[in-house]
């Protein structure tokens, strides 16, 4: 019986041998490498290594709900507005040997109902409401790429924040009169350490569009003429920024200055004119950190003047939507239809806006801005009881309460006020257009509010 295990045992122990020794001889095969995502740290929270490369990337984006009322003004218009809007954002950043390499998109899908797509028709002249729908008339779905750039080192190149632009709207729901605008443009920005640096760009001011919220087109140059037709002959180049900024524990200064070449050139009924004309504006702005009052409270600060350039005082050209007071044609120059010489528009504004931490999750955010333009024309589109221009003052104050009960989720109500003096009473030609057959007004008032509820990614 021995014998026999001791046969078995032997014999199995040949035949493992012989198969191991055939089994060395065979190539071998190995699993594929598994290729992870390795989280990327050198750019902050969110990005990732792209696999296979050393490119690191950041989606994010953003969901808002929006709800908002206002008074009324044309009885052809919504007291009431709904507005759902998607964005996202595409971010990827390479460490190169001449500095980060960067670029971005951001991508924005809106659908608009009631005041935030009012119209500007015959059957509703001035009908936009401050702070909500103050550009041209939007329609209920718009698609907008709102930023795609490439940033290689100093140079950005694309559709970007313009660099004259200081508070862009940073707080609140409604936009105030403030510049801030996406625009075409090439930039290149120096740094010389303790958080200064110095930026210049040449700027598209023609494919911009102005305000977060306002989403009206930047159609300055926009020339006005008195009895006659007039044309704005292009530019021979873009505008021309300077910035000088500053950014450091306490917060952030920055000086900025725009200068571009106009030319107009007129057709009939007034005096010929072709030639050129410069514009030019200046602003300063400082942001002051309050830590001493809560962890992330901040106030802003702003003064600018510009002259035959009012889109970098927040105005968009064309026409505007004052109330009861009809519409006002806004516009960059004007020609005097005697002498046939071009008048620029001139215009300034003040901004301050403050942000305070009540708890960790509920914040007040106040923002106001008062502007004055000096046109030098007569709108002819209107009635006027006086033969003066119009030249408009207005002062916006906005002021929210917003709850983020968690990290990324904004709910808030916020509160419009609006007062707009102008130079001269003025009524309407067609008293059936609005919803006051009064005429001689001088001044409006209006009121409006809003419910949001935002969620970032």
């Amino acid at each position: 019986m021995k014998l026999v295990k001791s046969l078995l045992l032997g014999s199995a122990a040949g035949i493992a041998a012989v198969a191991g020794a055939q089994a060395a001889d065979l190539p071998s095969r190995k699993a594929a490498p598994v290729e992870y995502v390795r989280v990327c740290t050198a750019y902050g929270a969110g990005f990732f290594y792209i696999p296979g490369t050393d490119s690191c990337l950041r989606i994010s984006g953003r969901v808002r709900a929006e709800y908002a009322v206002g008074e009324r003004y044309s009885d052809f218009q919504d007291a009431y507005g709904t507005r759902a809007r998607g964005r996202l954002n595409v971010d990827v950043r390479t460490q190169t040997a001449y500095g980060t390499l960067r670029t971005f998109i951001r991508y924005e899908l809106t659908n608009n109902t009631g005041i935030y797509a009012s119209g500007t028709g015959p059957f509703n002249v001035g009908s936009n409401v401050p702070g909500l729908s103050r550009g041209p008339a939007s329609s209920a779905t718009t698609s907008l790429l709102d930023l795609a750039f490439v940033q290689f080192g100093p140079i950005t190149a694309g559709r970007a924040q313009s660099f004259f632009d200081f508070y862009a709207s940073d707080l609140n729901f409604a936009s105030i009169r403030t510049a801030d605008s996406r625009v075409n443009l090439l930039a290149y920005t120096a740094t010389f350490g303790s958080g200064f640096s110095a930026t210049v760009s040449l700027e598209d001011r023609t494919s911009g569009t102005v305000g977060r919220e306002l989403g009206g087109i930047i159609q300055d140059p926009v020339l006005f003429v008195n009895g006659g037709a007039a044309v704005t002959q292009g530019q021979d180049y873009p505008d021309l920024i300077a910035s000088l900024r500053v950014d450091q524990g306490w917060g952030s200064a920055q000086l900025s200055g725009a200068v571009g070449q106009r030319n107009y050139a007129t057709l009939a009924n007034v005096a010929a004119v072709n030639g050129d004309e410069f514009a030019w504006a200046i602003q300063g702005g400082v942001k002051i950190n309050l830590p001493s009052l809560a962890a992330g409270d901040a106030l802003w600060l702003q003064a600018a003047y510009a002259d035959g350039a009012l889109g970098y005082l927040g105005w968009s050209g064309g026409s505007f939507g004052l109330g009861r007071l009809g519409r006002l044609s806004l516009a960059d120059a004007s020609i005097n239809p005697v002498t046939g010489s071009i008048d620029n528009s001139t215009g300034w504004s003040l901004v301050a806006a403050f942000r305070h931490f009540w708890t960790p999750t509920i914040r007040t955010e106040i923002s106001a801005s008062y502007s004055e333009l000096k046109l030098g024309y007569n709108d002819n589109s209107q009635l006027f009881l006086a033969s003066r221009s119009l030249d408009p003052k207005e002062f916006l104050v906005a002021a929210n309460v917003i709850w983020s009960p968690v990290s990324g989720l904004d709910i808030g109500v916020e509160v419009l006020y609006s007062h707009l003096d102008v130079r001269a009473p003025v009524g309407v030609v067609s008293n059936a257009n609005v919803r006051s057959g009064v005429l001689g007004i001088k001044s409006e008032d209006t009121l409006s509010g809003r419910l949001r509820i935002q969620r970032d990614f």
